[in-house]
């Protein structure tokens, strides 16, 4: 029954038939989690075999003694794994712990506060400074941005990646805007991949952007395709490289979803510039990262080849849950004109739009049912979706049964709010 066509006395026994279903699924006093963005346990053993795989193996082929201290920069091995993960030189990388995100929240820090290249650079020093977030966007990023200040202008993400008509004329014609955040593969939550176009437009932001701008390129969904002949994201660097805008760009990456989520290793790539800078912030809060860690990675992956070959079992696992969120939602929803929502071949999410006004509601719904989801708005800046409509759905961690469910609760909690703001 699609709203538009459908008679008020419809509306209303359709309405009955499924508070009774909600009414049973409350009844049942359900706990399903679908949240945030988790490998499930199957994913996780995946790596087991990188237990014990450092045995004889604790001193490094240059002769260093991986249990000691030292090494700011990551091991060389991790370095190079890191190029190769991001496209670029190994000059180009640091290999640092398990999170991206903190590498990520250092350098925000160390650019805000110190300057990306000496103090003079510091945007502290400028005022009251702004950063582009594409909308819907990743929750974390914009926290970054809130600790430090920034005020945050949205983007709005399209089919091909954020819309860069409105990211020029944003840039060029106020220069304190100082950066802009990008999930340019499977980005989180709407699945889009950046088409070449867009990523080589962004690369040449650096010539009409005011001083000190950085693009932060987080590439944390870079292998995590779900099929094979996936689609190719375009190398940003190359791009930079031919527009003479190295300085402007910071890429990241990191294993934690490739081997073990709470003890991969991470990634951050920029120019030999920038590094050089941010290894002075690096040397004042640490001795270097866990080498052992990054050794017993490498052991395990050993170049992007093998983690292409890694990534293709998680694929298999992940697969299922997938087309398990599709099936639901076009069984329940195709047709109804009660939402739209993407079909990603790749990443860790699914992005909902429900009807304007409804998602706070429907997560309400299902919470009250048993389905806990991403709260309404974490998608954009300070928790305020202007529209109340965008939901995340994070398929990875529960199990295929356990998503069966939440799927069936979650679709008749749209149907359900859907029904309600029509009648």
């Amino acid at each position: 029954m699609n709203l538009e066509n459908a008679t008020r006395e419809e509306l209303q026994t359709l309405e009955q038939k499924l508070a009774a279903n909600y009414q049973e699924y409350q009844d049942a006093g359900l706990k399903l989690d679908l949240t945030r963005g988790k490998p499930g346990a199957a994913q996780l053993d995946l790596a087991d075999e990188m237990e014990g795989s450092l045995k004889d193996k604790m001193i490094s082929e240059s002769g260093t003694d991986l249990r000691n201290y030292g090494g700011l920069d990551g091991i060389p091995a991790a370095r190079k794994l890191g190029s190769e993960m991001l496209g670029l030189r190994k000059s180009e990388v640091i290999s640092g712990d398990h999170s991206s995100l903190t590498l990520m929240y250092l350098y925000m820090l160390h650019a805000y506060y110190h300057g990306s290249q000496g103090p003079d650079t510091a945007w502290v020093r400028e005022g009251d400074v702004k950063f582009l977030a594409i909308v819907p966007g990743y929750d974390r990023h914009f926290t970054i941005c809130e600790e430090l200040g920034l005020q945050m202008v949205n983007v709005d993400m399209l089919d091909e990646g954020p819309d860069m008509d409105a990211v020029d004329d944003l840039v060029r014609n106020d220069s304190m805007i100082k950066g802009m955040w990008c999930v340019p593969k499977y980005s989180n939550p709407t699945g889009n991949v950046y088409s070449e176009e867009v990523v080589e437009r962004i690369a040449s932001l650096g010539k009409i952007a005011g001083s000190n701008f950085r693009v932060m390129w987080d590439n944390a969904y870079g292998v995590h395709d779900l099929f094979e002949n996936p689609q190719q994201l375009a190398n940003v660097m190359d791009y930079c490289r031919k527009y003479g805008t190295e300085d402007n760009l910071i890429l990241t990456a990191s294993t934690s979803k490739i081997t073990y989520a709470g003890g991969g290793i991470s990634f951050l790539g920029t120019s030999e510039k920038n590094l050089e800078h941010f290894r002075k912030r690096l040397s004042v809060m640490s001795i270097g990262p866990n080498k052992l860690n990054q050794q017993r990675q490498v052991l395990f992956l050993n170049n992007i080849e093998g983690v292409r070959a890694h990534m293709r079992k998680h694929a298999e696992i992940l697969r299922p849950k997938f087309a398990m969120v599709q099936k639901h939602l076009e069984s329940g929803l195709g047709g109804k004109g009660m939402g739209t929502w993407c079909n990603p071949e790749g990443g860790y999410f699914v992005s909902f739009d429900a009807l304007p006004g409804l998602a706070q509601e429907i997560v309400r719904l299902a919470g009250e049912a048993g389905v806990k989801l991403t709260p309404a708005g974490a998608t954009f800046p300070y928790t305020r979706d202007p529209n109340d409509r965008n939901i995340r759905l994070s398929p990875t961690f529960p199990s295929v049964e356990d998503l069966d469910l939440a799927m069936q609760i979650f679709v008749t909690c749209v149907q359900l709010a859907s029904i309600r703001k029509r009648i």
